[in-house]
C-alpha cells in the first residue's frame, strides 16, 4: 500500500506536468478572493472542497474540534477569532457556513457525557465551547445533537462584532449545514420551518 507521503508525491507531480493546473495556480499566487469562510470539524472525513466542489482559492476555512465557534467576548484574540475576523474584514467574503457531520466523535462526547480524563485537552476544548444543553443522543450519527450544535454555533457567530456589521450591512449571509457521512447528503437549517432541509 501507498504511504501518505507517497501518495502526495506522486499527485504533486502529475499536477506539476498539467499546463492549465500550473496557470490555475499561477493565478492563486497573485491573490486570494474566496467565496466563503466554511467552518468544520477537524475530522478527517469532512473534506470541503469535495462537499461543495469548490477549487483552489474558492473557500476560506476554519476547522476545530466539533466545528466550534469560541464564544465572543471582549480583546479575544485566538486563531479561530482572527480567522473569522480576516474573512469578514479583509477578504470580505459573502457567506459564512458551519458545516457539522454525522458521526462526529466530538459532539458525540459530549452528547453522551464520556469521559475524556485520559484527553483532558479534548474534555476542557468540549466543556468550554459545547453547550451544556445538547440533548442526549446515543445513536451512532448523533444528528440531533450535531444539527442542534451547528444552530449554536451559527448563533455564536452573530455576536462578533466584525460579522455583525457585516449582516446589518447586508453583505454576508450565515448558514448551517450537516453533512452525512455515510451516504455523502448535505442538508442545510431552513429557520422558517427549523429543519435541516437539502441543499
Amino acid at each position: 500500500m501507498e504511504s501518505f507521503i507517497q501518495h502526495a508525491r506522486n499527485l504533486n507531480a502529475r499536477i506539476a506536468e498539467q499546463p492549465e493546473e500550473r496557470e490555475v495556480f499561477g493565478r492563486l499566487a497573485e491573490g486570494q478572493s474566496p467565496q466563503a469562510l466554511f467552518i468544520t470539524c477537524s475530522d478527517s472525513r469532512v473534506i470541503p472542497s469535495l462537499i461543495t466542489g469548490a477549487r483552489p482559492g474558492e473557500l476560506f476555512e476554519l476547522r476545530t474540534a466539533g466545528n466550534a465557534v469560541p464564544a465572543y467576548h471582549e480583546g479575544m484574540a485566538c486563531s479561530e477569532a482572527a480567522t473569522i475576523e480576516y474573512a469578514m474584514r479583509v477578504l470580505k467574503v459573502s457567506d459564512i457556513v458551519v458545516c457539522g457531520h454525522s458521526h462526529c466523535g466530538a459532539v458525540g462526547a459530549r452528547a453522551r457525557a464520556e469521559d475524556l480524563n485520559d484527553a483532558p485537552a479534548v474534555r476542557d476544548w468540549l466543556a468550554r465551547e459545547f453547550s451544556a444543553e445538547l440533548p442526549r443522543d446515543d445513536t451512532p450519527t448523533v444528528a440531533g445533537a450535531v444539527q442542534r450544535h451547528v444552530c449554536e454555533q451559527v448563533e455564536r457567530l452573530r455576536a462578533y462584532p466584525c460579522v455583525q456589521e457585516r449582516l446589518e450591512a447586508g453583505e454576508v449571509s450565515l448558514h448551517g449545514w450537516f453533512y452525512e457521512v455515510h451516504t455523502g447528503l448535505v442538508t442545510a437549517h431552513d429557520p422558517k420551518a427549523d429543519a435541516f432541509l437539502p441543499v
